[in-house]
């Protein structure tokens, strides 16, 4: 319904960089909630052509949906009140925010979108054990704490000044769903996956969101999950790539489509990338090329 249905807007999430608008949707006599992205709305980037990012939040979610894994909210690139845009269904989070409206979210409740066009109707990805593989669903999966090593269950990221020269460590949760996240984001090559982009539902399933700054020709990793750096891929991880690299092949579906969406070098990197992860089958480490983590990380 989000493709075709009639968008109303709501309200602005004011914290988010480019215009970013909370809608209702209405298709068939079915009412939902969404996120609208206008292209108009964009701020320029000095490493991405300008007007890019709408189509880049979709071919992410195309690539989520092959993957399986079904870790980015149903998007579309559609016509909206303001021109163009990308448009994403709304995920509830998991507990009530403290503070916002639904006429004034909060953007660090959910401030993502995503474009382009032919998204399924249905709120739904791939067929994934939501809790993943046994992992409790409502534990936090960021975490700042006093010790010098993760602990068991957490995976260590970097150390933080936390103020008046003291400095705490940074961990993100051992947790299937990040890990396949992980996997996903080395792939599109996510040059921004912050804390506040990860969306778990009262499901149990663990969403993703703001996908604009994706799919570039050169390495831009920067991401808060680097726990598995250096680590072999699980099989499952390893399964999927199998898959992906076939639905990657010239003429494939998901190849016609990233086609529509990014350019032709963006999607012989992803091919790349794909064959790289193949082929060291291990997570992806830092190139020091680029800063790895995203600011603000949050």
């Amino acid at each position: 319904m989000i493709t075709h249905g009639e968008l109303t807007v709501r309200g602005r999430i004011r914290e988010a960089s480019n215009a970013v608008l909370y809608c209702s949707v209405v298709h068939q006599g079915r009412t939902a909630h969404c996120v609208y992205k206008p292209v108009a709305g964009e701020r320029p980037l000095w490493d991405f052509p300008d007007g890019t990012l709408a189509q880049r939040e979709v071919a992410a979610y195309e690539v989520s949906e092959a993957t399986g894994w079904g870790l980015i909210p149903p998007t579309a690139l559609r016509e909206g009140p303001y021109g163009q845009g990308m448009c994403q269904l709304w995920i509830e989070p998991a507990t009530e925010p403290e503070a916002g409206t639904p006429e004034e979210p909060e953007a660090g409740t959910r401030a993502g979108g995503a474009p382009a066009g032919g998204a399924p109707d249905q709120d739904s990805g791939g067929a994934v054990d939501p809790g993943g593989d046994g992992t409790d669903p409502a534990r936090p999966l960021l975490a700042l704490v006093e010790e010098d090593e993760p602990g068991p269950g957490w995976k260590a990221v970097a150390a933080a000044e936390v103020g008046e020269g003291r400095t705490a460590l940074l961990v993100h949760a051992d947790d299937a769903r990040l890990r396949r996240l992980a996997v996903l984001d080395a792939v599109i090559n996510n040059g921004d996956r912050k804390g506040g982009h990860l969306l778990p539902a009262p499901d149990g399933r663990l969403y993703a969101i703001d996908h604009g700054v994706t799919f570039h020709v050169e390495d831009k990793l920067r991401t808060l999950l680097w726990g598995w750096a250096g680590e072999r891929l699980t099989d499952e991880a390893l399964e999927m790539l199998d898959r992906l690299a076939g639905a990657l092949a010239e003429g494939a579906p998901l190849a016609t489509r990233l086609a529509e969406l990014i350019t032709p070098a963006e999607t012989d990197a992803v091919r790349a990338r794909v064959r790289e992860l193949r082929h060291t089958r291990r997570h992806p480490e830092p190139s020091g090329q680029w800063p790895a983590i995203p600011w603000p990380p949050v």
